[in-house]
């Protein structure tokens, strides 16, 4: 039996009232499709603590910037449909642009601070985008639960924020990076990468995972994160746009992490796919 699939902002609400009146609780997934085993994850951790699961496919333009991959980006929704439905999910919302943004919207959503350092500085604008996507979407699908992968930490920081800002009722979940057997993390762009470009990409995670001890080891930031940074480059990485320590919670950049909850955060470019990654400091 094919998954159902609602392509308007009514068909889910119809949906999710009618498994309310039956007692059920209601989780959502929001992906922009291309789905790995990352997003799944996601649906099965959705699984776990909700009776019924949501994936939503929608590649949002207001977060992609001048010369980003926004045309380029891959739509397969047969194949992503597959596999949620194989992963046990019950529903797919996929909306239009015209559905999501009407004509005469005009509405911004903007989270201050957390949204001005590591991608929100290297891509103006990009938050701001994803601020109002995900209030919209958590407004549509009114949903007990909600999940997002911690690859995108700065992400998951700024939806806590704005859904405790404006009293969004939904909880919002973090759900541990999902990597490939040479630890480097799924990602949708990972598509992009020859095979020669995966052996440099894997070497991210290495790099980060070892500069998070020098860290938590030896207390100091500054130093370890410029070695951090000089190692990806000579990888064989294009470009870095950052690496650096900081609070886990504020984002606040952390000098010294003796008794503070703060992680190693890097982005690289490689070929056209722009790579990112994290690591608790322990």
């Amino acid at each position: 039996m094919p998954l159902p699939t609602f392509r308007t902002v009514q068909e889910m609400r119809d949906q999710v009232a009618a498994w309310r009146l039956d007692g059920l609780r209601v989780g959502v997934v929001f992906t922009m499709g291309n789905l790995h085993e990352g997003h799944i994850a996601l649906v099965e951790a959705a699984l776990k603590k909700t009776d019924r699961v949501i994936t939503t496919i929608f590649v949002n333009p207001t977060q992609f910037g001048e010369g980003e991959d926004l045309d380029s980006y891959p739509r397969t929704h047969e194949k992503d449909t597959d596999m949620v439905a194989a992963a046990g999910g019950h529903a797919m919302f996929v909306p239009s642009v015209s559905e999501m943004y009407p004509e005469g919207f005009s509405t911004r959503v903007i989270v201050d601070g957390l949204t001005d350092v590591l991608c929100g500085a290297a891509r103006p604008g990009h938050f701001d985008g994803v601020a109002q996507i995900v209030t919209k979407l958590l407004n549509q699908a009114q949903a007990d639960e909600t999940f997002f992968g911690e690859k995108d930490w700065q992400q998951l920081a700024v939806v806590k924020r704005l859904a405790r800002d404006l009293d969004i009722p939904t909880v919002i979940n973090g759900v541990p990076i999902v990597r490939d057997d040479y630890g480097l993390a799924l990602s949708s762009r990972n598509g992009y990468l020859s095979e020669e470009e995966i052996e440099i990409a894997r070497k991210l995670n290495v790099i980060l995972k070892k500069a998070a001890y020098d860290i938590g080891t030896g207390g100091f930031t500054a130093d370890a994160c410029e070695k951090a940074a000089e190692a990806i480059l000579k990888a064989g990485f294009e470009k870095v746009d950052y690496v650096e320590c900081r609070d886990a919670d504020t984002l606040e950049l952390v000098e010294k992490s003796e008794g503070r909850s703060c992680r190693i955060f890097g982005a690289a470019h490689l070929g056209r796919a722009r790579l990112i990654d994290n690591h608790l400091v322990n």
